[in-house]
């Protein structure tokens, strides 16, 4: 792309890189304001997190993951390779780094704070996700509760607990308590052990290979080239952004938005982000069940994730950090089944298909970056952790704003990419 004249002072062409769900919803929203986009990814549109994920767009869910308990969790199973949280040994200073920063955050006062920033994206999340199904994204949000399930009810009150933190940091979350039978009638493939349960209502979900597709049909057919190409390198000159390609291939326009999740550093470090992203990465996989599955099932106690997916059952989890470009590991696909696997009846685990692991963009202190860099004409959209299906849309619709403005708006401010 060879950007044209500026409006204004701001873009006339933008060049996303990065094809999941914040990049090309940052692309639609764009064109819906007039300007011309084009889109780079490596691996072509939902190569990363946004293929393999739950689906949940679940605003009453979204928490932050620095919140004091999962420290404490974190702690006691660095020596357990089937935890559902995995920090393997390793010498990498980085991540060591990392993991200290997030350490210093939690603490109730950074997850309430947390909480309290993530706010505007709750609330226009589902609004942003109508926004494009109503005007040419054609594929389906299904409304359905999310349900839940524990084995006893006191290990139900753990969720009640952050319901109510939530509620008190502004995040109100419809809710319904379950009993014995009433957690059946929810999740038809609870086992016996399954007595109890919380109903999250007012939530919904997708298929989120399947939607981010169709959002890249989209974003063509009003005009975006979709490039298949490795970035190795983003510049400034005195009017453009360019943006080189590993073979040396430029591409140019006013402005550039790295989307490029766990592997924003790689770009945006050089322009002045400092915010440590690491790989939380999760895995996920479709197995055919015998009954079934109305909405999405949460088994919080085994931190693993449920989604109807085309007449069958995806089942994601752990939060494993390594290089994104990691092999998969099968320890972790098998620790997933084997903590599942007596909570739920009538799924065929031996059948499952479509494994996959892939990379969630994580900050230390539970907030994404949104936003300008140093640089003139270089934007940054990432770190969304476990929630970038969630907050994809109003992320691109909240920073189109900001790039054809000029201005910071007060639900961005907290995710200042220069923080």
């Amino acid at each position: 792309m060879v950007g044209a004249e500026r409006i204004g002072n701001w873009p006339r062409s933008v060049i996303v890189v990065g094809a999941g769900i914040v990049g090309l919803s940052t692309a639609w929203f764009l064109q819906d304001r007039g300007v011309q986009v084009d889109v780079i990814d490596r691996g072509g549109v939902a190569a990363g997190a946004s293929w393999g994920n739950a689906g949940w767009i679940a605003p009453g869910l979204a928490i932050p993951l620095n919140e004091p308990s999962v420290l404490r969790y974190g702690l006691r199973s660095l020596l357990n390779p089937a935890a559902p949280l995995h920090i393997p040994a390793t010498v990498d200073p980085g991540l060591w780094a990392f993991l200290a920063r997030f350490a210093a955050n939690c603490r109730w006062s950074s997850w309430t704070r947390a909480v309290r920033d993530n706010l505007p994206l709750n609330d226009e999340s589902v609004e942003a996700y109508d926004v494009l199904t109503a005007n040419g994204v054609d594929a389906p949000t299904v409304r359905a509760p999310i349900t839940a399930a524990f084995r006893t009810p006191k290990q139900a009150e753990g969720l009640l607990r952050e319901l109510r933190r939530l509620a008190r940091a502004g995040q109100r979350v419809d809710h319904v308590t379950l009993r014995g039978e009433q957690v059946s009638e929810y999740v038809p493939l609870a086992s016996d052990r399954l007595q109890a349960g919380v109903r999250i209502d007012g939530q919904r979900y997708v298929d989120p290979g399947g939607f981010v597709h169709a959002l890249g049909r989209a974003v063509m057919a009003r005009g975006a080239t979709v490039y298949a190409m490795d970035v190795a390198d983003v510049r400034t000159d005195d009017r453009k952004v360019i943006v080189l390609s590993r073979n040396g291939t430029p591409l140019s326009a006013d402005a550039v938005v790295l989307a490029t999740g766990a592997w924003l550093p790689r770009l945006a470090a050089r322009w002045g982000v400092r915010v440590p992203v690491r790989a939380g990465r999760g895995y996920s996989f479709t197995v055919p069940v015998d009954r079934p599955v109305p909405g999405p099932i949460y088994l919080p106690d085994v931190r693993v994730a449920c989604t109807p997916y085309q007449g069958a059952l995806r089942v994601a989890g752990t939060m494993e950090f390594r290089d994104p470009d990691a092999p998969r590991v099968p320890a972790r696909l098998e620790a997933i089944i084997g903590s599942a696997r007596p909570l739920l009846d009538g799924v065929r685990w031996e059948e499952r298909t479509d494994v996959w692991v892939g990379p969630r963009p994580v900050t230390p202190d539970g907030s994404p970056l949104i936003g300008a860099t140093r640089a003139p004409g270089i934007y940054v959209a990432g770190g969304h952790g476990m929630w970038g299906l969630a907050h994809g849309p109003a992320t691109g619709r909240l920073l189109a704003e900001q790039i054809t403005t000029g201005k910071q708006s007060a639900a961005l401010r907290a995710f200042d990419p220069l923080r």
